[in-house]
């Protein structure tokens, strides 16, 4: 799988997309940030790759979790090695 920079959809006000973004922030994870309020192309991306509108939604190449709060980001995370790896987050990561 070639390596691609992780991308996340959010909407400006969206309390678990503020989450997200710090959450990334914090473990030094770079992120192309979509909004899917201020482009139809965003949206509709976001659309086709997790069938669904709401955000937060990451794409990381075939990984993508949509909808989900840090708590649900891990544990989606945690069933992927080989991408928590390509993230750049460590085999027994402190998550706090």
């Amino acid at each position: 799988m070639s390596i691609t920079t992780p991308t996340i959809y959010i909407k400006p006000g969206c309390p678990w997309c503020r989450q997200a973004m710090s959450f990334f922030s914090q473990h030094g994870v770079q992120l192309e940030v979509r909004d899917v309020t201020a482009s139809t192309q965003n949206m509709k991306r976001m659309l086709d790759i997790s069938g669904q509108s709401l955000t937060p939604t990451f794409e990381f190449g075939e990984f993508v979790v949509a909808d989900f709060s840090v708590d649900e980001f891990i544990d989606a995370l945690e069933q992927v090695p080989e991408v928590k790896q390509q993230l750049g987050f460590g085999d027994e990561e402190d998550w706090n």
